[in-house]
């Protein structure tokens, strides 16, 4: 039981300091976000890397780099969407009165260069870890995008906690893909789904013998476990964002970015706000 101790303080670690860094970056000024994103591309090239470097490694120390790197590259996928560098070809918000399949086209739309340039990602970790005597970071990285667009869904179909005031200014428009109800269909279905799979993972590394795998699976539990906790953070009259207010300084601060002067205002948005920052982790 020790021996999982280290994964879970570390995965649970990165979740919540990431989700709240990458808030802070987008509460910055616009000038800053040029120098945000060199900085998170030059990861994302540390995270390829490391994953090359760690597929062929079955040690901890191997999980770890592959694990800490696939959560690199997804960084990469929030900083440029946020942002607004890859986003979607549709750039604006819905009129009044959108609804249905139509206003579903519409979030579609808006973020589809993001949904596709993760494809882009997945199709290259896949080709440089698959088969390999470490696939941690592959997995993880599955496990984030699931926890994304599950958390995207939710939140277009109806939750009741929005975390709208998160949205710093220049992201104030995607109130309008937004809806607030205590439940949607979908829920139900995406938390069932993860609650069979991360018990699949709990019975994995329980039954692992080697400090490797049972790491590996640790890892992939943890994430698994949190996107269940992010599910029932949108439904749950508990007040969860609580936990990185700490990253609004950046706006508190008079830092922020307002619509008029925002220089990326033309690139827009269509995420639910902290639901998908959640799933950076």
């Amino acid at each position: 039981m020790a021996a999982c101790v280290g994964p879970i303080l570390f995965a649970l670690f990165v979740w919540w300091f990431s989700t709240g860094a990458i808030i802070y970056l987008d509460g910055l000024p616009a000038r800053t976000f040029k120098w945000s994103m060199a900085a998170s591309t030059a990861v994302l090239g540390a995270g390829f890397y490391g994953l090359w470097a760690s597929a062929g490694d079955d040690s901890l120390a191997g999980v770890y780099l592959a694990f800490a790197s696939a959560l690199a590259i997804w960084a990469w996928h929030e900083i440029s969407f946020y942002m607004g560098y890859v986003t979607g070809p549709r750039q604006h918000a819905c009129e009044a009165g959108c609804s249905g399949w139509k206003h579903l086209g519409h979030a579609v739309a808006v973020s589809l260069w993001h949904e596709l340039a993760i494809i882009v990602s997945a199709t290259m970790i896949v080709a440089i870890t698959w088969g390999s005597a470490n696939e941690t970071g592959l997995w993880t990285f599955v496990i984030l995008w699931w926890m994304h667009e599950s958390a995207r869904l939710n939140v277009v179909l109806g939750v009741r906690n929005l975390s709208s005031h998160f949205l710093p200014p220049h992201l104030a428009y995607l109130k309008s893909f937004l809806n607030a109800k205590p439940m949607n269909l979908l829920f139900p279905l995406s938390v069932t789904v993860s609650t069979v799979i991360w018990t699949m993972l709990v019975m994995s590394a329980a039954e692992a013998t080697d400090p490797a795998t049972q790491g590996s699976f640790v890892f992939l539990a943890t994430m698994m476990g949190l996107a269940i906790l992010e599910h029932w953070f949108l439904v749950l009259p508990i007040p969860a964002e609580a936990m990185w207010n700490w990253s609004l300084k950046s706006r508190n601060a008079g830092l922020g970015n307002t619509p008029a002067r925002h220089e990326h205002t033309k690139h827009q948005h269509t995420h639910p706000p902290v639901a998908t920052l959640r799933s950076v982790h």
